[in-house]
């Protein structure tokens, strides 16, 4: 992941979060973008980033799955995390080393 600026996270961040609104309608998922970002945010074992694809999950084919897991992915980094004391993967990756 390229080193980005506060600015450019944030505003990727608005995008995966149309991107999600837009993949939840698509596949009439039963969840909200609230229930992704809390899942991501909550996050405590190494299984939680799989349960947020069940969530978009409906039985498709494999480039639908594939889809989905790099929006998630995507989501995974740009969403804070509570584990990194609110700060997404890419916001952490910012601070001094």
């Amino acid at each position: 992941m390229q080193s980005e600026s506060q600015q450019q996270i944030l505003e990727r961040r608005k995008e995966i979060e149309q991107e999600l609104l837009d993949m939840l309608k698509e596949t009439e998922s039963d969840f909200t973008l609230d229930h992704v970002r809390d899942a991501i945010y909550n996050e405590e074992d190494n299984d939680d980033m799989m349960k947020v694809v069940a969530m978009f999950d409906r039985g498709g084919d494999a480039s639908e799955l594939s889809n989905v897991f790099e929006l998630v992915t995507d989501a995974w980094n740009y969403f804070p995390h509570k584990l990194l004391d609110g700060l997404s993967p890419a916001e952490k990756l910012l601070e001094p080393k």
